[in-house]
């Protein structure tokens, strides 16, 4: 598979701030963990270090996370690891209604777009119509999945 990956959407405007929330949180552990120690001198400055360096590679790979297609399958990146899955052992894309359940109750969770593969197992994708992405765009939410249907069936062998 080639490196012609794209990502059929672009990136919501919640994703900067998850990641601006997480700079505040990281800024409230670095100074709690500061005082609590009684921490002063170059090793404030080590764990400051470490924390930017630690918010900057997951605000990176949160900026990343995503479905990409390219022309020989289909690539999910999330925050610890990427996937990709050729064309050819994707058995079907489909809608999945999720639900958390709680007992004896049900609250509806939205919409997911899972992959199922040709050996049954079902993989998840960084697809949630409830997500940063998608929640003041479901129109889009419906035109990435129709897109992945597509590319899909287009790719499938005749």
């Amino acid at each position: 598979m080639g490196d012609e990956w794209i990502r059929p959407y672009t990136p919501g405007t919640g994703r900067w701030l998850v990641i601006g929330w997480e700079a505040v949180a990281l800024a409230l552990f670095g100074w709690s963990t500061v005082e609590q120690f009684g921490l002063a001198g170059p090793v404030v400055r080590i764990v400051a270090g470490v924390i930017a360096a630690g918010w900057v590679v997951c605000g990176w790979r949160i900026c990343e996370m995503g479905v990409y297609v390219g022309p020989g399958g289909v690539r999910i990146r999330g925050l610890l690891r990427s996937r990709t899955l050729r064309w050819t052992d994707v058995a079907q894309v489909r809608l999945h209604r999720h639900t958390h359940r709680i007992g004896r109750w049900e609250i509806e969770g939205g919409m997911t777009v899972l992959i199922e593969r040709h050996d049954g197992t079902t993989v998840n994708t960084e697809l949630w119509a409830q997500g940063v992405d998608f929640h003041s765009r479901p129109h889009l939410f419906r035109e990435v999945y129709q897109e992945l249907r597509s590319r899909h069936r287009d790719a499938a062998p005749a």
